[in-house]
């Protein structure tokens, strides 16, 4: 059984917001922190409208909601972080920023407190270094969406502790997902693949062989997927993307991770996604993915 009782979430963006669900539906009390009150109010509607969805379509109970919403709690505080048993980051993937947030949190958070970060591209060890407490630090990576997603990156950094990365497995089952262990190496296992994968896709675009729709329909049509590869990127965000791009390729040198140009236009024109209404498919709602 987890010793965690409460979850703290650093970002409340679209993979902080789903992560918080996670947690706050398990029956975790959940603090989501974010520099924005702008950015939490949306987080917690985004979260209220999925759950309320959710309770239509009866993966809950309708009287669920309130009590989730209740375990929900936003703040732009860092020292309310103070009472979390982990602090999950899913801040955007610069180094320097996420030592920035973790030595904030490391001189607010008690000493038992451990520190995850949601991180696809970026070395756990690394992160771990500038968080002043590198034993008490795993990477957890959660597949996108998080709420309905189950799977778990699980990565230890080189000064982990197997007392930490136990701690951390036996919550993330707690919280009902599926963990799977990897090594600290750029992607783990599914950027690896899906970082290359999502560019080619672009490249398509940028190409002209066909249009985003028909590349969509016919990845999800052949291989089964739920979702194509320019929805998840719309649902992503092209900003995110063309920092993933650029934190992979940085350390693998693949050609296949350099970022499409298509990327860099569409970032300049603010068609990020989903999130600004127009992407490589346009949007007419800003409700999560699932709602």
């Amino acid at each position: 059984m987890t010793t965690i009782k409460t979850v703290g979430v650093a970002g409340s963006g679209t993979m902080g917001a789903g992560i918080a669900i996670v947690a706050a539906r398990a029956g975790f009390k959940t603090i989501v922190y974010d520099t924005r009150q702008e950015a939490l109010d949306r987080a917690r509607s985004q979260t209220e409208g999925f759950l309320k969805k959710s309770a239509e379509r009866g993966k809950i109970q309708p009287d669920e909601v309130g009590k989730i919403m209740d375990r929900w709690q936003g703040t732009t505080s860092v020292a309310a972080m103070a009472e979390c048993d982990i602090v999950i980051e899913a801040i955007f993937e610069d180094l320097a920023v996420k030592h920035e947030l973790f030595s904030a949190l490391d001189k607010v958070c008690p000493p038992h407190t451990l520190f995850a970060s949601n991180t696809s591209t970026i070395s756990i060890t690394e992160i771990a270094g500038g968080s002043g407490r590198p034993d008490r630090f795993v990477g957890m990576h959660f597949c996108l969406p998080a709420q309905l997603m189950k799977l778990v990156e699980m990565s230890p950094g080189l000064t982990t502790s197997d007392e930490s990365f136990a701690t951390a497995w036996e919550f993330t089952l707690a919280m009902g997902q599926k963990p799977v262990r990897t090594q600290d190496t750029p992607g783990f296992i599914l950027n690896y693949f899906l970082i290359p994968f999502n560019n080619d896709a672009i490249r398509l675009v940028e190409q002209g062989v066909a249009e985003p729709a028909d590349i969509d329909a016919a990845i999800k049509t052949a291989l089964g997927y739920p979702m194509g590869p320019l929805e998840l990127l719309d649902l992503v965000g092209l900003d995110t993307q063309k920092l993933l791009c650029e934190a992979m390729y940085g350390l693998t040198n693949e050609p296949r991770a350099a970022c499409p140009p298509l990327v860099r236009r569409m970032i300049a024109a603010r068609r990020l996604g989903k999130k600004t209404g127009q992407g490589f498919h346009t949007y007419s709602d800003s409700k999560m993915f699932g709602a």
